[in-house]
C-alpha cells in the first residue's frame, strides 16, 4: 500500500525549499483511536513532511534523483492532528550533493506547529529505479496545480 500524503505543492524554490499541504478527512483509514477521538499517528505527520522533501529533491533534480530517508536527527511533536485539519508542510534543504541531502522542516495546522524536524538525512537514488518517470512527471504536474492526483 502506498500513501500519498501531499494534496498540493503550494510553492517550490528548487534546491532551497518547498511548501505543500494535505487536507485530512475522517474517511481515511490511518487514524489512531484515542480516548480523545481519532488522531493522526505521529509517524504519518513525519511521512507527510518527508514526502514534501522528496518532491523538493525530485523537482530540484528535474526528477532525476529521489530521496530515501536514512535518519532523522531530531523530531519534536507539539500537538496531535485531528480529522478535517489541513497539514501545511515546509521542507528546506540544508545541504545536498549527488549522493545525499540533509533537510529541516515543519508541519503546521492553522499556523500552529504540529511537528518540527531537523537533520533529515536522505540518500539520493536514481528515480527511475523506483518509479516510472512519466508517472512521476504527471503526478508532479498535478500536485503543482495541473489536476487531481490519481
Amino acid at each position: 500500500m502506498r500513501f500519498h500524503l501531499i494534496d498540493r505543492i503550494e510553492t517550490c524554490a528548487p534546491s532551497e525549499r518547498i511548501t505543500a499541504r494535505k487536507v485530512t478527512s475522517v474517511d481515511e483509514t490511518y487514524w489512531q483511536n484515542t480516548q480523545d477521538g481519532p488522531v493522526l499517528p505521529f509517524g504519518l505527520a513525519l511521512e507527510a513532511l518527508c514526502q514534501a522533501a522528496t518532491w523538493l529533491i525530485m523537482i530540484s533534480t528535474d526528477h532525476r534523483l529521489r530521496a530515501a530517508l536514512l535518519a532523522v536527527g531530531e523530531a519534536t511533536a507539539h500537538r496531535e492532528v485531528q480529522p478535517g485539519e489541513v497539514l501545511h508542510m515546509e521542507a528546506r534543504i540544508e545541504s545536498m550533493n549527488e549522493d545525499a541531502a540533509v533537510l529541516d522542516g515543519t508541519v503546521t495546522v492553522d499556523g500552529e506547529r504540529v511537528l518540527e524536524v531537523s537533520g533529515l538525512l536522505c540518500a539520493l537514488i536514481d528515480a527511475e529505479r523506483l518509479d516510472d518517470p512519466a508517472n512521476t512527471r504527471r503526478m508532479a504536474h498535478q500536485l503543482q496545480g495541473g489536476g487531481p492526483v490519481g
